[in-house]
């Protein structure tokens, strides 16, 4: 029998894919909402239950309680003001030992994942329940991008990997080599709705996206999806581009075919070192 599988659920469909994955292999598994982050209606139909984000003494226990052996973290979540936080006892002694390493989500989400380990759960990533959601090289749909595009995206992915870097976002809106707007703590489709009141007249730009260079791949993969692409064609954007191996595809025919009806190339891309030319997967 396989593991059983703890999904600690924020927002969105991805922790709902990865139950119904779990669901069809016969993979035993449950869900633990988080608080103010996952939907209920998301969560109905399958084994779950609920806990504070700021509760991770009480999230290991439940996991304990439910004889968890292995752990994924999957969906929105926004990181709580300090005065929101109302931490447990556990909680507060993790934030004391890591001090400044807790002031990005990227280290803050690497000292849970240790955490965890420490505990005796195994952290696994999103792609080794749902392999094919990773975004593989080159156009995904009928259309291409031209050369103003792969521009765009060479431009893109400097930026984005700067900002990555800095554990700061993971996207970024780029057109005719101009950058629209960066990706901060408002997300991926708010940011686009931003670039939309600056775009310029001609070819449209190209939203940009990548995993943080440091990033723990097993933690907050960025993702996108059918409403990504929705959002994008509202903006007037012509395309959206993403790392290989280091974005996930959700319903990604679905998302696809929107795609080719609104005129919108997806194509995965691979960048190097923001030290050398970024280069573009055929």
């Amino acid at each position: 029998m396989q593991p059983k599988l703890a999904i600690v659920a924020g927002g969105g469909s991805l922790p709902l894919a990865l139950a119904e994955a779990c669901r069809n292999c016969e993979r035993p598994y449950f869900l633990l909402g988080l608080e103010g982050f996952a939907e209920a209606s998301r969560l109905k139909g399958h084994p779950h239950r609920w806990a504070r984000i700021s509760a991770v003494g009480r999230v290991i226990a439940t996991l304990r309680e439910e004889a968890a052996d292995e752990v994924v973290f999957a969906g929105h979540v926004r990181r709580p003001s300090l005065a929101s936080l109302r931490p447990d006892l556990y909680t507060v002694r993790l934030l004391a030992r890591i001090g400044a390493g807790a002031l990005g989500d990227d280290g803050l989400m690497r000292h849970i994942a240790s955490a965890f380990e420490a505990e005796g759960f195994r952290v696994v990533e999103v792609s080794s329940i749902l392999a094919d959601t990773l975004v593989p090289p080159g156009p995904l749909g009928r259309l291409a991008p031209d050369g103003t595009a792969l521009e765009d995206i060479r431009r893109g992915l400097e930026v984005a990997e700067a900002l990555g870097r800095a554990d700061a976002g993971q996207a970024v809106v780029v057109q005719q080599g101009i950058v629209l707007a960066i990706e901060a703590a408002e997300g991926t489709d708010r940011m686009v709705a931003r670039a939309a009141h600056l775009r310029r007249a001609g070819p449209g730009g190209v939203l940009v996206k990548m995993a943080k260079p440091q990033q723990d791949r097993r933690m907050d993969l960025p993702v996108i999806g059918p409403d990504t692409v929705e959002a994008a064609a509202a903006a007037g954007l012509r395309g959206i581009a993403v790392e290989v191996g280091g974005v996930l595809l959700l319903d990604r025919n679905a998302a696809i075919r929107r795609a080719d009806d609104k005129g919108l190339f997806i194509t995965g891309t691979e960048p190097v070192s923001c030290r050398d030319q970024a280069r573009i997967c055929p």
